[in-house]
């Protein structure tokens, strides 16, 4: 190089070979990306028209529809009615039929001193005290007056399954005063007493306070609430 020249600058061919193919690779690509987005046009394209072909034969089929005068009415949901186990309540009622005894002796289970009154043996005596004083609110009431034996008892395991089944602890039942026979024990009011005590769902029950009926009634706390599997009396 001569004082005062310019330096010359020499690209080696070997960097415009590897340029050239960098350049050529990226065309392919190109064109390969846009050759993809032709044919996902012409698919979509080629759906609809395939939509629309539908929907013409269907409209020359059916012909001309005319819409429904707007009446006003709700539309209300169209769910199947749920199927009554016609077969379980039959079930369930033989069962609270067997379980509950009229001819089970629960005399001997029973406290009389002030008030009439009952209590499994793990229940404490102070649930019959705070039970008689009214400590927890009643959550239901059965009313049993007129009814028959049979019906009544039916009456009376159904109400005390529906009252677990709902989580209620505190009920009361009217059995009321009526006597039977001169010189007997009120005949619904002894056979409710037998009914309870043979209840597995019942802990204990004494006899209603004045205000809540006195002696035709009684006030039962039940155990806690099962699970609605449960059938029995």
């Amino acid at each position: 190089m001569k004082n005062g020249s310019k330096p010359t600058t020499h690209t080696p061919l070997r960097d415009f070979a590897d340029l050239k193919r960098a350049l050529g690779k990226a065309a392919k690509e190109a064109a390969a990306r846009a050759e993809q987005e032709r044919a996902e046009r012409a698919r979509l394209e080629a759906a609809q028209k395939a939509k629309e072909a539908e929907r013409d034969v269907f409209r020359r089929s059916v012909g001309q529809v005319h819409g429904l005068p707007d009446t006003g009415r709700a539309e209300l949901p169209r769910t199947k009615p749920q199927p009554i186990p016609a077969k379980r309540q039959l079930d369930e009622k033989a069962v609270m039929q067997e379980a509950l005894s009229d001819e089970f002796d629960v005399e001997s289970l029973l406290e009389t001193d002030a008030s009439l009154s009952w209590r499994r043996p793990e229940i404490g005596i102070d649930v019959v005290r705070k039970l008689r004083r009214g400590v927890w609110a009643l959550q239901g009431e059965l009313d049993l007056h007129g009814l028959r034996t049979d019906e009544a008892r039916v009456r009376l395991s159904g109400f005390l399954r529906e009252a677990q089944l709902k989580g209620w602890r505190c009920l009361r039942v009217v059995h009321g005063k009526g006597l039977g026979s001169p010189g007997k024990q009120p005949v619904l009011k002894d056979k409710v007493h037998r009914w309870l005590v043979q209840s597995e769902r019942v802990l204990a029950f004494v006899q209603a306070r004045a205000d809540e009926g006195g002696h035709g009634a009684v006030v039962v706390l039940l155990q806690p609430g099962r699970n609605a599997s449960d059938q029995g009396g």
